[in-house]
């Protein structure tokens, strides 16, 4: 079992997750254009993918995806309330999933964990191949205890370190930019992050992957000094799954 980040922040977002014949897509918040050629970059190309699993409706997670399924035939799977609130899914006929219920697309075992986050009814996912286990986990407000049970033991993970709690609320944000972010339904700092991985048995994690930084409100310095002080691993331990370069393939054993 494999992974591999397109890139990931406010501009776009894209994991890949790969498990023997099977290859899906966490989100396409880039272009058609774009997320082919990030694609490429990893060797892969548009009809390799096998499925388009949608997080939540916002642009940066779900802008390029009418479009790719379009052309590609891809299958799209998204909770229903994610599909009514994006107009541009209008004449799409995607696979409607259940948060918290698990499902099965080809080789791969998909659990998706409802979380808290401004959008109509978001949800986070783990993959497994019935052995291994890889989560994301970007785009909440808090950590709940259903996140915390159902990410509890994961091989890789790809965690949210949004933004430092400082550095946001001394930027150039408006205030109900600030709110917004920092609220119960926006997005995790560096702080909850790490609260989240003392919360769970981190002696699984093979690969770790700070993503979603914000480009203004964090550092990457910060981010992994947070992580540092629970995971109390070298620095070079924390991959980053940063907008441009996204991550290259990381092997799950």
């Amino acid at each position: 079992m494999r992974f591999a980040s397109l890139g990931s922040g406010s501009r776009g977002n894209a994991t890949i997750v790969e498990h023997g014949n099977t290859s899906v897509l966490i989100d396409c918040g880039f272009s058609l254009k774009e997320t082919s050629r990030r694609l490429e970059r990893l060797g892969k190309t548009p009809g390799d993918i096998d499925a388009i699993l949608i997080t939540h409706e916002h642009g940066d997670h779900v802008r390029g995806a009418p479009m790719f399924a379009k052309k590609h035939g891809t299958a799209l799977w998204m909770t229903e309330g994610t599909f009514r609130s994006y107009r541009h899914f209008e004449g799409y006929s995607p696979h409607f999933i259940d948060a918290d219920q698990p499902f099965e697309i080809n080789d791969l075992q998909v659990r998706p964990v409802a979380v808290p986050h401004d959008a109509v009814e978001p949800c986070q996912f783990l993959l497994s191949d019935g052995d291994i286990n890889f989560g994301l986990l970007t785009d909440l407000g808090k950590i709940t205890q259903p996140v915390v049970n159902h990410f509890a033991r994961c091989d890789a993970l790809l965690l949210e370190c949004n933004h430092d709690v400082d550095m946001l609320h001394s930027g150039n944000y408006p205030a109900s930019l600030i709110r917004r972010i920092s609220g119960g339904y926006g997005h995790l700092n560096n702080q909850q992050s790490a609260e989240f991985l003392a919360a769970i048995d981190h002696s699984w994690l093979q690969h770790i992957a700070i993503a979603h930084v914000s480009e203004k409100n964090n550092c990457l310095d910060k981010a992994k000094d947070a992580l540092i002080s629970v995971l109390h691993c070298p620095p070079e331990y924390i991959d980053v799954a940063d907008q441009e370069e996204g991550l290259g393939w990381r092997h799950i054993q």
